[in-house]
């Protein structure tokens, strides 16, 4: 694998940024913030991780919203 070293997501796995989304704003600011089912209707990690896997928008947004959360704080 080539190093990565300008991309922040780089190591980080998906499941990682959902637990930490998670764990950061819970489930229901979660689901304002970004306007889909998963994280809204009965929410846990594992459905999730499921969407996120086989909806490139949807991942795409989350790991936007990972990437902001990081550098705010």
């Amino acid at each position: 694998m080539s190093e990565q070293p300008k991309n922040p997501l780089h190591g980080i796995t998906l499941e990682k940024i959902v637990i930490q989304l998670a764990e950061h704003y819970g489930w229901e600011e979660l689901g304002a913030r970004i306007n889909i089912r998963c994280f809204q209707s009965d929410p846990s990690v594992k459905s999730s991780l499921k969407f996120l896997r086989k909806t490139p928008w949807a991942r795409t947004k989350v790991e936007e919203l990972y990437i902001n959360t990081l550098s705010n704080l």
